[in-house]
């Protein structure tokens, strides 16, 4: 069925029922469909095509989760930009994607009007903070999204769907190239992951989700906004990650499922150790999004009491594809261990030379995984598609290993990615920034160490003769390009640096 069809069914069953908590604010699944609805029509009229792409610059809240289903029942397709990024990285998502309508946060609208003229839009559908669209602008429409959903006439639009071919989202990943890949995530690919995690999560209609993950992320997008919505379940949606908020938010809301980031877990711990909070509702918590460091998994179970699994996953396959059982007794978790495959899933272990021969357990290999939540391939980029797609089989870019029960681990990453609390951050694209620099020669950048964020991007920087930049300076030219989880946070200017990779390779390795 096509994903939209997740939110019709729900509402059906459930129309009384509250989906979304914000604040003061509550909305049932009644809402949610007629709301939904209204913008489908209102985006047609506004000359949105079937398969056209809409872009959400939006923070988590009701309008997203509207706009969502609003872009897929008019039969588009959902690119979502990071509410961090800047005018650079939004305009290389729009232009790559092609999206002609934008909605964003009113805060969010001076970079759009900024780039407007070098992308395709037509279209800038605004969501205010008070009601009142005060924006007048004569070289372009700029819409109210409210007074859309009020205003539109309301009719039924007929239009068939293909899950297996028709796009959902084209979501957006950092790659080793330094330029973003769109990956193509069409309806069957994602409502086969909702359908799986749910099961595996043992989901019900009486779960309250705690949706703090952020909603353009696919792991936030999944697992706490389609998964509870296909659920019946209650979403308690905050804009954004506060540990006091949070904890607030779970004892007043008696939420019972939270999927949470290492970092999260890691502040809500230093919060628990110095005051108890009730966590008798919650029943399960998740970690995503990048590798649990074993203190912080041990700590929170202690200082909580409540069970933490951590599941594994990635933008290419929707994206959950292990998880620990939710059933473990927590003094038999595998601590380490991603957990096991959802249903519907498998994995292996393949070389890591030519990523085709599978190897035995315990041998360490590249992670391969296989499913029908497997993207169908990166946007207009035939050939990093093939790259990764072997067979029906996705090369994760990760080593792992297998043990005789049947847990992966997950022990290095062969993609040349930093971890940054829970982002990816590709270096060539601040190497590619830096270099936009008159004084910059020759540079390169990897992930330092950081016991609190996972890794801090550094730069190496040859300068050109003659010239003099200091490395705040330098600092400062990049962060002010880039989104504040991509910053450099460390320059060390050097004579000169390796020509070879391999040489280079170990000339980073030591220095770090």
């Amino acid at each position: 069925m096509p994903l939209q069809a997740i939110l019709e069914c729900t509402a059906e069953s459930f129309m009384k029922k509250t989906a979304i908590t914000y604040g003061n604010q509550k909305f049932t699944y009644q809402e949610l469909e007629m709301f939904s609805s209204r913008f489908a029509v209102a985006l047609a009229d506004c000359g949105v095509k079937k398969n056209e792409r809409v872009a959400l610059f939006l923070q988590n809240s009701p309008e997203f989760v509207i706009a969502f289903f609003g872009v897929l029942k008019a039969g588009a397709v959902i690119t979502a930009v990071n509410p961090l990024h800047k005018e650079r990285e939004v305009l290389l998502q729009l232009c790559d994607s092609g999206a002609q309508t934008i909605v964003i946060l009113e805060s969010f609208y001076s970079i759009v009007k900024k780039i407007f003229g070098q992308t395709l839009l037509k279209n800038v559908i605004v969501v205010t903070t008070d009601g009142c669209l005060k924006i007048v602008e004569k070289e372009f429409v700029v819409l109210d999204f409210w007074s859309l959903i009020k205003n539109v006439v309301y009719k039924q639009l007929h239009l068939e769907f293909d899950s297996r071919e028709d796009l959902a989202v084209l979501q957006y990943t950092s790659g080793t190239t330094g330029v973003p890949k769109g990956v193509m995530l069409s309806h069957r690919n994602l409502v086969s992951n909702v359908q799986s995690f749910a099961t595996w999560l043992k989901g019900t209609s009486r779960d309250v989700f705690l949706s703090v993950l952020p909603f353009f992320h696919v792991y936030g997008m999944t697992t706490s906004m389609l998964v509870p919505v296909s659920l019946g379940a209650e979403m308690v949606v905050l804009p954004k990650f506060n540990p006091v908020k949070s904890l607030q938010a779970v004892e007043r809301c008696g939420v019972s499922v939270f999927c949470g980031s290492p970092t999260m877990y890691a502040m809500l711990v230093a919060v628990l150790e110095m005051e108890k909070w009730d966590f008798k509702t919650v029943r399960v918590c998740i970690s995503g999004a990048a590798s649990l460091p074993v203190w912080v998994q041990k700590r929170f179970i202690e200082v909580s009491g409540c069970l933490l699994v951590e599941g594994y996953g990635l933008t290419e396959a929707s994206p959950v594809t292990h998880c620990t059982p939710i059933d473990t007794l927590v003094g038999a978790i595998k601590i380490g261990s991603i957990g096991v495959p959802l249903l519907g899933t498998e994995a292996r272990i393949v070389d890591l030379e030519s990523g085709c021969n599978a190897l035995a357990v315990g041998e360490i290999g590249e992670l391969a995984v296989k499913g029908s939540q497997v993207m169908k391939g990166y946007w207009q980029k035939s050939d990093e598609t093939s790259q990764v797609l072997r067979d029906g089989w996705l090369l994760t870019g990760d080593v792992a290993y297998i043990d005789f029960e049947g847990y992966f681990y997950i022990v290095g990453r062969m993609k040349d990615v930093i971890k940054h609390k829970d982002y990816s951050v590709c270096p060539k694209e601040l190497e590619n920034v830096l270099y936009e620099h008159s004084c910059v020669k020759f540079c390169a950048v990897v992930g330092k160490p950081n016991g609190l964020f996972g890794e801090v991007a550094k730069a190496f920087v040859v300068l050109k003769d003659g010239t003099c930049v200091t490395e705040e300076e330098l600092i400062e030219f990049v962060n002010s390009k880039v989104a504040v989880y991509k910053k450099i946070e460390e320059v060390e200017f050097c004579s000169e640096l390796p020509k070879c990779a391999k040489r280079l390779g170990y000339f980073l390795k030591e220095q770090t």
